[in-house]
């Protein structure tokens, strides 16, 4: 499967639930399932606008997060920075409760992961990324507004450099750095906003918010 045109659906946008491409993440997601039966223990679909401008692509979700809840960057520290943000951008309409049923909606947002399914120690491989990269490539052909990609660490942004075949040494990953690509997206950087990263000082709110406001000057 060719990735250089992203626009070209392979497959739908989102994955079924009890997806089984990866093995070793279908096995994770069945312990889980053992260990927690009240969690959502799936492929969590992406979440937001469907006319959305900017997509937030982050790495996976985790484990007492979006796998507990099914909506990304639900139920963990991440989200609660990422949305409290949001909200601050006027991108979000309602109010984040941290749950899937809170009403929360975004506008002119959406966000997905670069692999669905929760992996071990939060850490996807590259043969998973690879399996789950055909979702991502549909996920952006079916957002016809997009202008901005907005990656959450490198993993995210070598992710998105890798859905359009291109190289990722031209492509250097930095907090806030600006790469307008050649397809007429602009890929925008930002430190993954985990609470490992806030809590070491990698990555402070106001960085943040930085990151995100470089991303809406290039929506136009």
């Amino acid at each position: 499967m060719s990735t250089t045109n992203p626009r070209q659906k392979t497959c739908p946008p989102e994955p079924q639930a009890e997806c089984r491409h990866c093995s070793r993440l279908v096995k994770f997601r069945q312990q889980n399932k053992q260990l927690y039966p009240e969690h959502f223990n799936g492929a969590v679909s992406s979440f937001g606008d469907e006319r959305a401008r900017i997509l937030i692509l982050g790495l996976a979700p985790g484990l007492q997060g979006a796998n507990k809840t099914g909506r990304p960057f639900t139920g963990d520290f991440s989200g609660v920075l990422l949305f409290k943000c949001l909200e601050a951008l006027n991108w979000t309409v309602g109010e984040n409760g941290n749950h899937p049923d809170d009403g929360l909606h975004l506008r002119d947002v959406m966000i997905t992961n670069a692999v669905r399914c929760v992996p071990p120690e939060n850490k996807p491989t590259a043969a998973e990324a690879n399996n789950c990269r055909p979702y991502l490539i549909s996920r952006i052909a079916a957002l016809p507004h997009l202008k901005v990609i907005f990656a959450l660490g490198k993993v995210a942004h070598d992710s998105a450099l890798r859905t359009f075949g291109y190289r990722l040494a031209a492509y250097r990953f930095a907090h806030a750095a600006v790469h307008l690509l050649p397809n007429g997206l602009t890929l925008v950087d930002s430190y993954h906003c985990s609470r490992y990263n806030v809590n070491t000082g990698r990555l402070t709110e106001e960085m943040f918010m930085e990151a995100l406001q470089v991303a809406k000057a290039h929506m136009e």
